[in-house]
């Protein structure tokens, strides 16, 4: 069974986060409600997030201020921030948002179509990357397993790595074919610059893998690192 992504969705007015559930319930994703900065805070210690959608005028610790907080913790950093604003200052106001780490910025009333397409590239790269983190921990177990394995136990590993190929192969189609989707929809710079970040960890992965096979050479390789 294949775990539902977590959608952050961080707005003071109960009728906004309504509206949010409703735009983005097709997507069938796991969405969760906060009404202030601190409680989406309080929300990221605990469970990660594919994607945040984050209101910028709250009350106390604005849209902002939360941004801040989120890209200085390490568990967070890397989580996507789209801000939502019912108010458009001009350029300056949108630099800000960038500026605290926003891959975008999109002003109320906004096209729900266009909000629920955003978020849904956001949600596929974090599954993506969460098969990724799958595959490179069952290589892991191989390489430990390979470690104590003796000459007459072969077949065993050997049949790991058949799997663990056919896995990470299916991965790397469905990537493939996302960047494709990227390149023709003309997505977000931030989403394509996942994309390719995505890409390389799948390569270095494969060559990981590929080193492991009968013929390929000694010792075992270092796993890529899933940062």
């Amino acid at each position: 069974m294949v775990q539902k992504a977590k959608i952050l969705l961080v707005d003071d007015r109960p009728e906004n986060l309504l509206a949010l559930e409703a735009i983005l319930s097709a997507l069938d994703q796991t969405l969760v409600r906060a009404s202030s900065g601190e409680e989406a805070l309080k929300a990221l210690l605990t469970d990660d997030f594919a994607v945040i959608l984050l209101d910028v005028q709250m009350p106390g610790m604005d849209g902002f201020e939360t941004a801040a907080h989120i890209k200085r913790r390490e568990r967070t950093r890397d989580i996507p921030i789209i801000f939502l604003t019912a108010i458009n200052h001009g350029p300056h106001h949108t630099f800000r948002g960038y500026a605290a780490g926003a891959v975008d910025y999109i002003s109320k009333p906004f096209d729900p179509w266009v909000l629920r397409a955003k978020v849904s590239v956001f949600v596929e790269l974090y599954m993506k990357n969460c098969q990724l983190r799958e595959q490179a921990a069952l290589l892991r177990l191989q390489l430990e397993g390979s470690d104590k394995s003796s000459a007459g136990d072969a077949k065993e590993p050997a049949g790991l790595l058949a799997e663990l190929s056919a896995r990470l192969a299916a991965v790397e189609e469905q990537a493939e074919a996302l960047s494709k989707q990227l390149d023709d929809e003309s997505a977000d710079a931030a989403a394509v610059a996942t994309a390719a970040h995505l890409e390389r960890k799948l390569t270095g992965l494969r060559r990981a893998l590929d080193a492991l096979e009968p013929g390929t050479g000694s010792g075992a390789p270092s796993v890529p690192s899933q940062n």
